[in-house]
Formats: structure tokens, C-alpha cells, sequence
């Protein structure tokens, strides 16, 4: 059974750069798309970032569009996104996630399996 576990999460300053993980267990995801949804109180999750298995295609939410980057490392079974420039409204749990497909998958229901998310705070 696959299991995804986020990290990196926390409390920062809205110019300081953060990185955060999501290493997977159990079996190799490397033919899946993965994705990075988030979810701020009282709202919707929302799907922000995604990248396709060869990690040659990706899409990126208008929110967050030229400010975060998702990025993964097959043969360490991690993917990652870098939030090169944050805004308080960045505030959130970030979850990452695995596609059914291994393309750019862009909708929720695109994805089976979920981390347990990780709190990132951004402060003014």
C-alpha cells in the first residue's frame, strides 16, 4: 500500500523562500502524475500544482503561477514545491497527491491517494 508524506511545512515570513516534500513509501509512484493541493480555512481544497511522470510537463493555478514550482526526483520517490515568493493568502495545509494517470492531472478527482498535509503559515 502506497503512502505519501508531506513535510516542510511552517510558520514564515511572506520573502522567505520555502520547500516542501513528499516522499513516497510502499511502492514506486514514478509512472503516476503527481500534484500539490492546498486548503485555506473556511475554503475549498484547490489543486495549485501538478507535474506528469517524466517530469517534462507541469501546470500551475493562476494563484500561483510564476511563483511556485513543483518539481520531483524519480529515483528518490520524492516530489517537491518550491515556493520561490509567498503572499499571506499562500496560508494553508498543503497536501500532496498521486494521479491515476501520469499526465499533468488538473482536477481532485484525478487523484487516489493523499499525505496527511503539512501547515504553512505566511506572515506579512
Amino acid at each position: 500500500q502506497v503512502q505519501l508524506l508531506d513535510s516542510g511545512g511552517g510558520l514564515l515570513q511572506a520573502g522567505d523562500p520555502l520547500r516542501l516534500s513528499c516522499a513516497t513509501s510502499g511502492r514506486t509512484l514514478s509512472l503516476n502524475g503527481m500534484g500539490w493541493s492546498r486548503q485555506a480555512p473556511g475554503k475549498a481544497r484547490e489543486l495549485v500544482a501538478s507535474i506528469n511522470w517524466r517530469a517534462d510537463l507541469s501546470y500551475y493555478s493562476n494563484p500561483v503561477k510564476g511563483r511556485f514550482t513543483i518539481y520531483r526526483d524519480n529515483a528518490k520517490n520524492t516530489t517537491y514545491l518550491k515556493m520561490n515568493t509567498r503572499k499571506p493568502e499562500d496560508t494553508a495545509v498543503y497536501y500532496c497527491a498521486s494521479s491515476i494517470y501520469s499526465t499533468t492531472s488538473t482536477q481532485s478527482k484525478q487523484y487516489n491517494c493523499w499525505g496527511q498535509g503539512t501547515q504553512v503559515t505566511v506572515s506579512a
